[in-house]
């Protein structure tokens, strides 16, 4: 069984799915970095193919990393948007939705000109952050197994509170 991290883009999917390899033992993926490291930068693959391209690349690596086992694996923000990519998680994992506010996406995203879906000449990033959220947030509620709120806490607290509450240890979820 898998331990899928979704959420939105400065929830800290990454950082905490590091850690939680860290505590248990596995492997740890990130689909965005598997797509980069195959295909280079996600800003050019969006402006160059557009988003419906990088979103099947997004499902061939969901498809490849739900043939393993005891994974950890951090997700694009979007990646849960498509519901085949859901149904094929779901059927190896468990789903856990890191929760943040929009300050606290607003706050560590607030440098970040690296993500493709904050470049936008009409809305500034926090307009764009609260749109984005209202439309994901219930997606990401309804895929989850588990919601673990990630404002005020450490990254180690964070861990650990999916790492308890998924009762997870080496061998399974």
């Amino acid at each position: 069984m898998n331990l899928i991290l979704c959420g939105m883009m400065g929830a800290g999917k990454t950082t905490i799915g590091i850690k939680i390899a860290e505590r248990t033992g596995r492997r740890w993926y990130d689909t965005d970095g598997m797509i980069v490291d195959r295909h280079g930068k996600i800003s050019d693959i969006f402006e160059y193919y557009g988003e419906e391209y990088f979103r099947k690349l997004e499902t061939d690596i969901v498809k490849e990393l739900s043939q393993k086992d005891n994974l950890v694996i951090s997700t694009g923000g979007g990646l849960v948007l498509k519901s085949e990519n859901d149904k094929i998680l779901q059927e190896n994992g468990k789903i856990v939705f890191l929760r943040a506010s929009l300050q606290t996406l607003a706050e560590r995203l607030k440098v970040d000109g690296t993500r493709p879906l904050l470049q936008t000449s009409t809305e500034n990033i926090r307009d764009r952050l609260a749109r984005l959220l209202k439309e994901r947030s219930p997606v990401y509620e309804s895929v989850a197994d588990y919601i673990v709120d990630v404002d005020g806490k450490t990254p180690d607290e964070i861990a650990d509170e999916v790492v308890s509450l998924v009762k997870m240890g080496g061998a399974g979820v």
